[in-house]
């Protein structure tokens, strides 16, 4: 989306992308004194990150845990906060619910699939083509649905007449009006991105217009009478919620250890192949996180230092 023009966090050209990485300190800045030089480190940025050499603010980096590989750190953080925060603190997500999870094998999808499952008996619901239901249902998605060739909420009533309790929405649009509907009474919608946009490697000016014409709105007293909640989440604007933020990849990072989550790595690249990297998400081949590394790794890998 940011390549496309489409992602509004991201400062005009020319400009570096990357919101997430993971390295190792080699200096710090007078006045830093929680963080040592060597320290491995997760880092949030709004952008600049595809580089070998970072500078960044101390308290945009987060420890890596124990036994954390580089790839999983550069994974971990812009999926797995938004995950969480989009089931737990908005979602309130609770034993014996439902949840469908749209692009249910990217990486927001992975994430979330993974935080379900460290609550006793929520049934998965989860959107993606026919060739990564395999890999859906191995890590815990009871009801995987190709949207391609089926409507998927005719296929969720089939299986749940009353619809679901949690919605997680990456797509907008039409889309999102059929995730209202989907929902039970006391059901959480919660949008967080708009990948209707997205049709191909240029901008679509149709698929734009689509979207913003059929973009889900509805009043206060609608919601009053619908006994349902309308959620948005956007991470971009979160860049001053620092402590907000501390404490949630706290969370993760203990539940990492403790063996509950792990981010899902689908392939690395050198930056010289990035053109390949972001054709292998934006042809939706990609299960899990595509990773970005400043050279092809060795025959030992070589852990890369940024």
């Amino acid at each position: 989306m940011a390549r496309q023009g489409l992602y509004d966090r991201l400062p005009p050209p020319p400009v570096c992308p990357g919101m997430e990485c993971a390295g190792t300190v080699r200096a710090l800045g007078d006045g830093v004194r929680d963080r040592q030089v060597g320290d491995k480190v997760m880092v949030l940025a709004r952008s600049g990150l595809w580089q070998e050499v970072v500078n960044v603010p101390a308290s945009h980096t987060f420890p890596m845990p124990e036994g954390m590989s580089f790839e999983e750190a550069a994974a971990l953080l812009v999926n797995y906060i938004t995950a969480y925060m989009i089931l737990f603190d908005f979602g309130n997500l609770r034993p014996n619910q439902s949840v469908l999870i749209h692009m249910a094998a990217g990486g927001v999808g992975t994430a979330a699939i993974q935080l379900c499952k460290t609550v006793e008996n929520v049934t998965i619901f989860g959107t993606a083509s026919a060739s990564k239901h395999e890999s859906l249902k191995e890590s815990g998605v009871a009801h995987p649905i190709d949207y391609r060739t089926m409507d998927y909420a005719e296929e969720v009533r089939k299986i749940s007449p009353k619809g679901v309790d949690i919605v997680l929405d990456p797509l907008g649009g039409s889309d999102t009006s059929k995730a209202f509907n989907l929902l039970k009474p006391m059901g959480k919608l919660i949008t967080y991105g708009v990948a209707n946009l997205l049709t191909g490697q240029k901008k679509n000016l149709m698929a734009m217009a689509k979207t913003w014409w059929n973009q889900f709105s509805i009043t206060a007293l609608q919601l009053l009478h619908q006994n349902k909640a309308v959620c948005g989440y956007h991470l971009g604007y979160m860049d001053e919620e620092v402590e907000l933020l501390r404490s949630v990849v706290a969370k993760l990072v203990n539940l990492y250890s403790q063996g509950k989550i792990k981010p899902k790595i689908d392939s690395v690249w050198p930056f010289d192949q990035v053109a390949e990297a972001m054709k292998q998400m934006q042809e939706k081949k990609n299960v899990g996180k595509v990773i970005l590394v400043p050279e092809a790794p060795k025959e030992e890998p070589k852990k890369a230092e940024n």
